[in-house]
C-alpha cells in the first residue's frame, strides 16, 4: 500500500505502486524516493508513518516525521521551523549511539517538515506491560543499568529529552535492547538551572512533555537535566505498578506522588526511588551518574558491566580502550571518554572483585588500575637497583569453546586479553562481547552472531569469519590477515587501522563501514562486495 501524506486528503490509502494518489492527486513517492506504508501515530504538531526508501538496496524501512503547522502564517511556519531544525541538529550530534534511532535525512516540501529516522521494530515498554504484566524489582534494576549510562550520553551533549515515558521507550527486537525515540521535545545546548531565581535556563514555548511524567520545573517552563530523571522515576513506578500517573493519588500539601504503598520493593531502591522523585529539584538526583551510585548493588553488576562493553558512539569508539603504563601492564585508559563516572565506579568494582576471585583461583589477569598491585604482587615484588618494583607478567587465560559458551549463557560478556585461537564457535550468538585484545588466530566464527562486540586489537588472522554478522562492531587496529570474510555483515562496522593483508570480502557488507581505500586494496573484493557507500562492484 502507499499512503498519501496530505494531512487534507480524504482516502490516503492507494494502491502499491501508485504515482498519484486516486483520492487528491498528491505525489505518493516523497522526495523522489520515500515510499510511505502506514500511518503510526500523530501528535498535536505533526506525525509519523512508516515508510520504505527506495533509493537503497533492498529498500529498507524508515520511519518520516512529517511536521505539519496548524496554519501558514509567518510566525507559526517559524517556529515549526525552529522546531524541525532543532530536533535534526539534535538527532545529528546524538544518533550515532546504539539506543538511539539514526537520523537519515531531513528536508522542507510544502511547508511541511520532515525527519527520516532509522526504523526501530519492537514493542514499547508501555505495549510490554499491558502484555505480560509488572515488573519485579529486578526487573525494574536491570532496566534502569540499560537506561542510565543512556541518559548520561545525552546529557553529556547537552540534551535533555523532556519526554521520557513507557512508550517512547522500545525494545528492539534483533537485539532486546532498549532504544530511547522521540527527541521532538528536546532541549540542546542547555545549563543547569541555578539557585538564583533571577537567572534561569532559556525557556521554549512548546512540546513541553507528557504531564504525569513532567516534573514541576518543566511544566514551568525550566527544564533542567534532573528532570530527565523525574520521568525515569515516574517510568520506573509504571513499570512496578502498571499505573499510569494519571491513575495515582497525590499528597495534597507537597505534590508528590503517593507510590510507595503500591509496589513491593525492598527499601534500598525505595530510597533510590524517592529520590529520583523529589518535587524539590534540588533534592532530587542531579544526574544518571548519581542514580548509578545510588544503585551500586552486587547481584547487578554484571548487568551494567555488560552495558559498558558497547561504548556510546563511534566517536568514543575511536579512542584506545586501553594503554600500557611504564611497567607494560594493561590498563584502562583514563584518556578515554566512558559515558560517566559513575558507571566508570561501577565497573572499577567489577574489576576488583573479578581480580579477587581470579587471584584465588591463581588466574590473575593483571588487568587493573595503573599503580595499583594485588595482594600477591605485594608479597613478592621487591625493588630493583633503580628503586622500582618488579611486575609479573600479563599472562592471557586460556578458554575452551564450551567453557566459552557456557559463561556467555551465564550472562558473562568479558573476553579480552583472553586465548580462544582455533576454537569452533560455528554459529554462536556471541553479540555485545568483549573480546578487545584477545587471541582469536585461526578461530571459526563462520555464521556467528558478533554484533556490537569489541575486537579491538584483537588478533583474528587466518580466522574463518565466513557469513558472520559483525555489524556495529568495534574492531580498531584488529589483525584480519588472511581471514575468510566471505558473505559476512560488516555493515557499520569501525574497521580503522585493521589489518586486511590478504583478506577475503567477496560478498561482504560494508555498507556505512569505517574503512580507508588503503586498507580495501590490501583485500580481496569482487562484484558482489557492498561497498561502504551502499553499492556492488569491485573496490
Amino acid at each position: 500500500m502507499s499512503y498519501c501524506l496530505n494531512p487534507t486528503c480524504p482516502n490516503p490509502e492507494n494502491l502499491a505502486h501508485s504515482q498519484k494518489c486516486q483520492s487528491c492527486g498528491s505525489q505518493l513517492l516523497l522526495n523522489d524516493r520515500y515510499q510511505v506504508i502506514k500511518p503510526l501515530g500523530q501528535g498535536g504538531f505533526g506525525a509519523t508513518f512508516l515508510a520504505c526508501d527506495q533509493a537503497l538496496p533492498g529498500e529498507p524501512s524508515c520511519v518520516i516525521k512529517q511536521l505539519r503547522p496548524s496554519t501558514t502564517a509567518p510566525q507559526v511556519l517559524q517556529m515549526a521551523r525552529e522546531l524541525f531544525e532543532r530536533e535534526a541538529k539534535t538527532l545529528g550530534r546524538i544518533g550515532n549511539h546504539p539506543q538511539i534511532p539514526r537520523l537519515l535525512d531531513y528536508f522542507e516540501d510544502g511547508h511541511h517538515f520532515y525527519l527520516i529516522q532509522e526504523y526501530i521494530s519492537g514493542a514499547t515498554l508501555q505495549q510490554e506491560i499491558k502484555r505480560n504484566g509488572n515488573l519485579s524489582e529486578a526487573g525494574v534494576k536491570q532496566f534502569l543499568s540499560e537506561i542510565l549510562p543512556l541518559l548520561q550520553y545525552i546529557h553529556e551533549r547537552k540534551v535533555i529529552h523532556r519526554d521520557i515515558k513507557p512508550a517512547n521507550l522500545i525494545r528492539r527486537t534483533q537485539d532486546a535492547r532498549m532504544v530511547l525515540i522521540d527527541f521532538g521535545a528536546v532541549k540542546n545546548q542547555v545549563t543547569q538551572a541555578i539557585t538564583n531565581q533571577s537567572e534561569h535556563t532559556a525557556l521554549t514555548a512548546y512540546a513541553i512533555g507528557t504531564p504525569g511524567f513532567a516534573p514541576p520545573e518543566q511544566m514551568a517552563m525550566r527544564p533542567v537535566y534532573a528532570s530527565d530523571i523525574y520521568a525515569l522515576g515516574v517510568t520506573c513506578i509504571y513499570l512496578l505498578t502498571g499505573k499510569s500517573p494519571k491513575d495515582l493519588a497525590y499528597s495534597p500539601t507537597t505534590g508528590e506522588m503517593m507510590w510507595e504503598q503500591l509496589v513491593q520493593v525492598s527499601d534500598h531502591l525505595k530510597s533510590v526511588l524517592r529520590k529520583m522523585l523529589e518535587v524539590s529539584v534540588r533534592n532530587r538526583y542531579q544526574s544518571a551518574d548519581d542514580v548509578l551510585r545510588g544503585l551500586e548493588m552486587e547481584p547487578y553488576l554484571e548487568s551494567l558491566a555488560q552495558g559498558l562493553l558497547i561504548k556510546s558512539d563511534l566517536a568514543v569508539k575511536e579512542q584506545a580502550h586501553y594503554h600500557r603504563d611504564d611497567s607494560g601492564i594493561l590498563c584502562n585508559n583514563p584518556s578515554a571518554s566512558f559515558t560517566s563516572s559513575g558507571v566508570a565506579q561501577v565497573a572499577a568494582a567489577i574489576r576488583a572483585r573479578r581480580a579477587k576471585a581470579a587471584e584465588g583461583a591463581g588466574l590473575h589477569t593483571a588487568r587493573m588500575q595503573p599503580g595499583s598491585l594485588t595482594a600477591k604482587q605485594a608479597t613478592l615484588g621487591s625493588s630493583n637497583s633503580n628503586g622500582s618494583q618488579s611486575q609479573n607478567s600479563q599472562v592471557a587465560r586460556k578458554l575452551d569453546t564450551q567453557s566459552l559458551l557456557t559463561s556467555y549463557l551465564k550472562g558473562r560478556r568479558d573476553f579480552a586479553l583472553h586465548n580462544l585461537s582455533m576454537l569452533n564457535l560455528q554459529g554462536a550468538d556471541l553479540s555485545e562481547t568483549n573480546f578487545h585484545s584477545a587471541q582469536l588466530r585461526k578461530t571459526n566464527f563462520q555464521g556467528a552472531n558478533l554484533r556490537n562486540s569489541d575486537f579491538g586489537k584483537a588478533n583474528l588472522a587466518y580466522a574463518n569469519l565466513r557469513d558472520a554478522n559483525f555489524s556495529k562492531a568495534y574492531l580498531n587496529n584488529a589483525d584480519l590477515e588472511g581471514a575468510d570474510l566471505r558473505g559476512a555483515d560488516f555493515s557499520y562496522a569501525y574497521l580503522s587501522n585493521a589489518n586486511l593483508r590478504g583478506a577475503n570480502l567477496c560478498g561482504a557488507n560494508l555498507t556505512g563501514a569505517k574503512i580507508s581505500e588503503e586498507q580495501l586494496a590490501l583485500a580481496k573484493t569482487n562484484w558482489l562486495t557492498v561497498r561502504p557507500n551502499g553499492k556492488r562492484g569491485l573496490l
